[in-house]
């Protein structure tokens, strides 16, 4: 026997039959799915470095093709935010400001990763065999092993909470 009441409170905040939820939901999947092969596709063939006439040229176009898609997909995140029900405990000055810190530290790892990694460090130079001379342990690395990661995810949480 399954107790499904977390389950059944979770589907009383969350409208999964909502299209912005559903496009939300897919443009999140999408687009590491997208990068990764992409990348591990370049990694084997090196036909963007041969299109593009550079590997530099290569990994800034997909750069920015990766760039889009994340404007891309938080616009679907806003958007689905808006149209999904609201928690009445998250209505007030304190969740808000809560999101916005969690917001802002989110965003210092995000914007410190890449300063420290640079553009082909973080879109993905490594499988278009540009790559850096020594590992990076400054900060946020010396904080945390994925700051990219966790910064992204702490803004996404952060903005939900707002």
């Amino acid at each position: 026997q399954v107790d499904v009441t977390a389950m059944a409170r979770f589907f009383g905040y969350v409208d999964v039959t909502d299209s912005g939820f559903i496009v939300a939901v897919l443009s999140i999947a999408f687009n590491p799915l997208f990068w990764n092969m992409v990348a591990r596709w370049e990694h084997k063939t090196r036909a963007l470095s041969r299109v593009f006439g550079s590997p530099h040229a290569a990994c800034y176009c997909l750069g920015a093709v990766i760039l889009m898609l994340n404007c891309v997909r938080s616009h679907c995140f806003t958007e689905a935010m808006k149209s999904q029900p609201k928690l009445e405990g998250l209505d007030c000055h304190w969740a808000y400001y809560s999101g916005l810190a969690i917001l802002a530290v989110g965003t210092l790892f995000v914007i410190s990763s890449f300063l420290a990694l640079g553009f082909t460090g973080t879109f993905l130079g490594d499988y278009f065999g540009i790559l850096m001379e020594a590992k990076v342990t400054s900060f946020p690395f010396s904080v945390l092993d994925n700051p990219m990661y966790w910064g992204s995810t702490a803004v996404y949480l952060g903005w939900a909470l707002m």
